[in-house]
Formats: C-alpha cells, sequence, structure tokens
C-alpha cells in the first residue's frame, strides 16, 4: 500500500443532527480495503473542530475536513469554513454533503468548499477520500460539484443506491445507531427535500441485511433498536402508498428473534414516524405484539383540508384524526406533527390547525409543533420564511405550559428568517 494513506487524515464535523449520516457514510469507507488505514477523528463540538485541523495539520500532509449540512446550519458552519481556510487553506479539503449542498451545490461552494457532494454519498464519498489521499484525480466522479474557472461543474449525479449493500452504520469505529430500513418517498410534499433528494421511488433495506446489524450492535451489547424511515409502516411497499404488514410483522418478527426477551424494539417513533393513512388496527397490532415504544409519531402537518391539498400531502384532516383515535385506543400515546406558517396559509388555514391541536390535545395526544422554513431542493424553497401570528402563538404556549405541546417551533421561526435573509444575500440559491 502507498505511504500516502498514512500521510492523509479524516476529520469530520460530528455535530448531533448530523451523526447518523456520518456513520453510514464512515460505514461505507470501512468497506474499503485500501483506506482501512485512513485515520478518522470525530468532533461533536464545532467550537473544538479548528483546534482538532490545527492539531491534524501539523501531524499529515492532507487533511480531509467533512461536514454534512443542514439548511439551520449554514450560519454556523460559514464562519467555521471561513476560519479554517484562512488558517489552514494550503493542507485541507473540505468538502461538504448533505441536504443542503445537494440541494444548493453553488451557494454553499460559496461558503468556502472546494468540493460538494451531491445525492447519496455512500459510493462517492469514499471514492473521493480515495483519489484524494493517493493523489489521483477526484474531479471526475459523479455527483461532485466543485468552482471552475468561476463557474459551477455539476457532475452527473450518482446512480440510485441498493441501500442492503451498505452498512448504516461505521461498526469498526463503533459508531452505533438507527438502522435506515427505507429510502425514498412517493408523497411529493412541497416542504420536504426527501423526494427530491433521494427520488420517489422507496428503496428498502432487505431483512437479511437488517439482521446483520443487529446482530453486530447484540454482541455489542446494544440491544435497543431503532430505525430510520420516511414512514414506517410502509417497509416492504413497493410502491410506498400499499401497506404490507407482512413485511413488517417479517421485519419485527426476524429482530425479536435475535434479540430474544432481554431487547427492545423500537417502531414508528423517533427517528421515524408514520403517515397517518398508514395507521391502522393491523400496523398498530403488529407494533404492540414485538415493540417496545409507547407512542406514534404521526406526521399530519396541517389541519386545514385546503393547505394539506396545497402542500400535496396526500391525506385529509379526518385521516389524521383516525388516526390519532386508533393509536390512542390502543393504548398507545400519539405525538402528531403539525407545521404553522406554511406558504400562502392565510389566518383561518392557521386556526383550523390550531384548533385541531386543540382537538387532538383534548383525546389525549400531543403535538410536536413546527414553524415552516423553505428548504432548498424543494418547490417552496423560495417561499418566506415562516411566521406564527401574535394570538395563535399565546395559545401554543398555553398548551406548552400545561404539557400538551412541544417542539423548536420558537428557534425554527428565527433560523427559518435568518435563511431566508441568507437567500436574499445569495448565499442560499
Amino acid at each position: 500500500m502507498s505511504s500516502s494513506f498514512e500521510e492523509a487524515a479524516l476529520l469530520l464535523c460530528y455535530r448531533r443532527l448530523n451523526r447518523h449520516s456520518f456513520n453510514a457514510l464512515v460505514g461505507a469507507i470501512e468497506t474499503r480495503e485500501a483506506l482501512n488505514r485512513l485515520p478518522v477523528h470525530f468532533v461533536p463540538r464545532p467550537e473544538e473542530l479548528l483546534e482538532q485541523v490545527g492539531v491534524l495539520a501539523t501531524r499529515f500532509n492532507k487533511v480531509i475536513v467533512a461536514f454534512s449540512l443542514l439548511t439551520c446550519q449554514i450560519l454556523e458552519t460559514q464562519k467555521l469554513v471561513k476560519s479554517i481556510k484562512r488558517q489552514f487553506a494550503s493542507r485541507i479539503v473540505l468538502i461538504g454533503g448533505g441536504p443542503h449542498p445537494s440541494g444548493d451545490p453553488a451557494g454553499t461552494l460559496g461558503l468556502g468548499f472546494d468540493i460538494i457532494v451531491r445525492g447519496e454519498g455512500e459510493e462517492v464519498f469514499p471514492d473521493i477520500v480515495e483519489r484524494i489521499v493517493s493523489g489521483r484525480d477526484h474531479k471526475s466522479v459523479n455527483g461532485l460539484a466543485f468552482l471552475n474557472d468561476g463557474g459551477c461543474t455539476l457532475n452527473p449525479l450518482p446512480r440510485r443506491l441498493d441501500i442492503s449493500r451498505y452498512p448504516p452504520f461505521a461498526v469498526k469505529h463503533k459508531k452505533f445507531g438507527p438502522i435506515e430500513i427505507s429510502r425514498g418517498c412517493p408523497w411529493t410534499c412541497r416542504f420536504c427535500q426527501t423526494p427530491y433528494l433521494f427520488g420517489v421511488k422507496v428503496r428498502h433495506r432487505d431483512i437479511p441485511s437488517i439482521c446483520k446489524y443487529v446482530n453486530i450492535m447484540r454482541k455489542e451489547g446494544l440491544t435497543d433498536i431503532r430505525f430510520i424511515s420516511p414512514n414506517a409502516f410502509m417497509y416492504g411497499s413497493e410502491d410506498g402508498k400499499s401497506l404490507e404488514v407482512n413485511a413488517i410483522e417479517g421485519l419485527l418478527s426476524s429482530v425479536r428473534k435475535i434479540l430474544g426477551g432481554r431487547g427492545r424494539i423500537f417502531f414508528g417513533t423517533f427517528p421515524s414516524e408514520v403517515r397517518p393513512e398508514s395507521v391502522t388496527r393491523e400496523t398498530i397490532e403488529v407494533v404492540k405484539k414485538y415493540c417496545a415504544n409507547d407512542n406514534l409519531v404521526i406526521g399530519g402537518q396541517s389541519g386545514s383540508e385546503r393547505m394539506l391539498e396545497h402542500i400535496c400531502r396526500g391525506h385529509t384532516v379526518d385521516e389524521i384524526q383516525r388516526a390519532v383515535d386508533l393509536t390512542l385506543k390502543s393504548g398507545l400515546k400519539a405525538n402528531v406533527d403539525l407545521i404553522f406558517g406554511l406558504p400562502h396559509e392565510t389566518e383561518e388555514d392557521a386556526r383550523l390547525t390550531l384548533e385541531l391541536a386543540k382537538i387532538l390535545t383534548k383525546k389525549g395526544a400531543r403535538i410536536h409543533a413546527h414553524t415552516f422554513m423553505p428548504l432548498v431542493g424543494t418547490p417552496f424553497k423560495n417561499m418566506p420564511a415562516g411566521e406564527i401570528c401574535p394570538t395563535i402563538k399565546i395559545e401554543l404556549e398555553r398548551l406548552i405550559s400545561i404539557g400538551k405541546v412541544y417542539g423548536q417551533w420558537r428557534a425554527q421561526e428565527v433560523v427559518a428568517k435568518q435563511s431566508y435573509e441568507l437567500r436574499r444575500k445569495g448565499l442560499i440559491r
């Protein structure tokens, strides 16, 4: 093996919101024999990143610094990248990836990144890293964006992956977490990045692959098993809309067999959720038979039929209420996501969403409140930042005070306004 692999290091800005993405990417790196000796450093605190870059820059000829970015992290990242470039420009390569860079590669390059990874990274990221540390040209790799003679070059997007072929986390580095079981979504909600980033064709991790990694976790003494999916109750569905309860039961029964009576399975709850129309007696029964979660997270989004149609949600207000009724009747708790400040939302629309929240909380549900944030790569990317009118804020605060509403809607309102300003200044496109 060339000594060049001993002269390079990979440093990850391993923030809480991005760790699951990096777990999968480092897992993919672990499958590359040529990268087995590459040192990988995880820095969970952004304020420590600059110091760590400095330490590595004195020890290695090449330091690859990687960020996975959400839109809400742009301001913080801009400051970090600027400081790193100013102090260590000749010694480092800055790579950005994730939802925001994929939706706005040119704008993210403008923050100071050398390379942007667009779309799925399990093949692209290891390819880039391997080429950089071996001194080979990397600019022909599919999925890359980079600045070239003042312009932005966008290489073709990488092919859609069979996620069963790639680890959900980094086994050798012991960076474990939820297992991604499905990717993509057929429901093209206009506020959501998922179908635009991963496609409308749902791809599922097969049960043998899932069981392989559950076994690995069990041997490590990790027996709480969680999953990542746009809609957990659509596992195994070919079109992502038709329920396949047998597939869900096949998955959960297989995992339960591995864990025996000691481990716990969490399904249809954080960090996943379920759509209202997929909540049925059958899906609930399967959860109660095999799982430990005492709640379901249900994506409702609005209490206005007009807004549900406008955002292309694909379900009705009645279906939200029916899902909550079924969940509560079964003995599970119901947590319902609702978004305020959606584009073209009128005061009446917002009032209807608030009224739905009141109805559901009286039944025993809790509301996870959000403020709309325009996300790059979505049909709503150029919409104004979401705002919540004062009277509705007062009502939400009252519901929070009695434990009926929770969430980061206040902070999201602030960040949404900041992102709007970034777009106005040309930092987000």
